[in-house]
């Protein structure tokens, strides 16, 4: 056998030691490869993130109703962030970026639709048709007699 025909039968079939029988070689993945210290930080944070909120509330730390809900809703939102980064391992080296890609679309594409639904709720009674005169029944006055 000539030295390029070996060199070809090695390419095409791998020695045992290769990998090349299914082995799965995970060097080059990005994918998530999280820890118990990871878990434990987003159990911890989450764990805040629902305490601080509920003990707002509970204390009736904050008189004003729109700054209440405005103070609840963005430790609502950082919450989901630290879900997103901690158990679901979001970021953007993941499948190439597509799955925070993905979950940005949707956020936006829900965000319109919310904004869109309560703008024209709001503005209902001023795009509808103008309110037209009712006509009043007829006042049926007292004769005395029973007509049938």
């Amino acid at each position: 056998m000539s030295a390029q025909h070996t060199h070809a039968q090695a390419t095409a079939h791998p020695a045992h030691g290769d990998h090349g029988h299914g082995h799965d070689d995970h060097h080059g993945d990005v994918g998530p490869h999280s820890s118990l210290r990871e878990y434990a930080i987003g159990f911890l944070l989450s764990v805040i993130l629902t305490a601080i909120p509920f003990w707002l509330v509970m204390a009736k730390v904050i008189a004003d109703r729109n700054t209440a809900v405005l103070v609840l809703g963005a430790f609502a939102v950082v919450q989901i962030l630290v879900h997103m980064v901690y158990f679901l391992h979001m970021n953007g080296k993941v499948e190439g970026g597509w799955t925070l890609l993905s979950t940005i679309f949707t956020v936006v594409f829900v965000a319109i639709a919310i904004s869109g639904t309560l703008w024209v709720m709001f503005h209902m009674n001023s795009n509808m048709m103008p309110d037209h005169p009712t006509p009043t029944p007829p006042k049926h006055e007292a004769t005395g007699h029973n007509t049938p």
